[in-house]
């Protein structure tokens, strides 16, 4: 697999710091408060169980499975294929996703959740590609920007393949030119 990649662009020392920012801030942010952290899957499997590690506030985690990429490469079209068990009324909720590219499913996700009467809805990610947007989205809690190239590693994924990587690295294009 690392024969595959380029370049590392954030390394597993630099994720795990990413994770103890992230999870302090967002302690101190929701101290006192229901909390419910909502991962993404598959993607954001490895980065949400990073990031709660370091949330030291009771938490409630559930997950949905969600996709707008077929093989890979994205598609306009949302799949819903599980939905979270937990009620999210009266609570504070939290989206967790790999990345934030386009910003279509980022949106869709807060607006879908905003229908189940939360206090509120913010959105965290490990990395944001802003340079990928075709719709406005900001999150609240982002790891790192990256450049607008082929990532994989860490949730990320390749036609299913190198989400196992321990690293962000960037996929050579011969890879996926194929």
């Amino acid at each position: 697999m690392n024969k595959d990649i380029e370049k590392i662009l954030v390394s597993k020392e630099q994720i795990e710091e990413i994770c103890k920012l992230l999870g302090e801030k967002i302690s101190k942010d929701y101290e006192g408060k229901e909390l419910v952290v909502i991962g993404l899957m598959k993607g954001a499997l490895p980065f949400m169980m990073e990031l709660i590690k370091y949330i030291t506030i009771p938490v409630q985690i559930d997950f949905m499975h969600v996709s707008s990429y077929h093989g890979g490469t994205s598609s306009t079209e949302l799949i819903f294929k599980k939905d979270i068990e937990t009620q999210v009324s009266g609570k504070h909720v939290i989206i967790v996703d790999d990345i934030i590219d386009t910003g279509r499913t980022a949106v869709k996700m807060v607006e879908l959740l905003q229908m189940r009467n939360p206090l509120s809805v913010e959105f965290a990610a490990l990395l944001d590609k802003p340079e990928g947007r075709q719709v406005p989205f900001t999150a609240k809690y982002i790891g790192t920007l990256v450049p607008k190239e082929f990532v994989v590693g860490f949730g990320l994924d390749y036609d299913e393949y190198y989400r196992n990587l321990p690293y962000i690295g960037v996929l050579k294009p011969e890879v996926y030119n194929k």
